[in-house]
């Protein structure tokens, strides 16, 4: 199946209801992926934008099809917040990033939320990349078996059983941080 198709030979030849066709499209998913990793919204923003650079690049010179756009897009992301981490630990920063959560509803409900999900993003911090990406694309993206697979290079049951050890793994961790 090749949803952008018909966009791909526009959006080589720069048009702009195309590339903005594909921006709408594609950017939700990619940035909600990169803010899932990095909990940092103007970084994700930025990231985020550096994929669709990269992209208006890929497609001019014609690297890249409609039928994996998309897988395309999830990549460059992965290895955009890769960098950005391994450029982290080397410079280590001092200081905690605020955490953005909507300040809806009881603010005990907010703080227990907002204590949760710091719980998980410390604990994702502990696994492998490999796990963390899984996780992030099967769980925060609500992407496919058989598409993260495709994304991650590998067979759907290999998939599976790496989230299966990326989510005891992140339970185990959970665990001893109640502890």
């Amino acid at each position: 199946m090749d949803e952008f198709g018909d966009l791909i030979p526009r959006a080589r030849a720069l048009d702009a209801e195309a590339l903005t066709a594909l921006h709408d499209a594609l950017y939700p998913a990619v940035y909600r992926y990169v803010a899932y990793r990095l909990g940092d919204g103007p970084l994700s923003e930025d990231l985020t934008a550096e994929v669709f650079l990269r992209l208006l690049e890929a497609l001019h010179a014609g690297r890249v099809r409609g039928s994996g756009l998309r897988a395309w897009c999830f990549t460059t992301a992965h290895h955009l917040v890769m960098d950005h981490l391994r450029q982290r630990y080397r410079r280590p920063q001092q200081g905690l990033e605020d955490g953005h959560l909507a300040a809806e509803g009881d603010p005990e409900q907010t703080l227990e939320a907002q204590q949760r999900l710091e719980a998980v993003q410390r604990a994702m911090r502990h696994l492998t990349p490999e796990q963390q990406h899984v996780l992030t694309l099967r769980f925060s993206q609500a992407i496919s078996l058989e598409e993260t697979a495709a994304l991650m290079g590998k067979s759907v049951n290999a998939v599976k059983v790496l989230q299966f050890r990326a989510l005891a793994a992140l339970r185990r961790w959970l665990e001893r941080e109640e502890a």
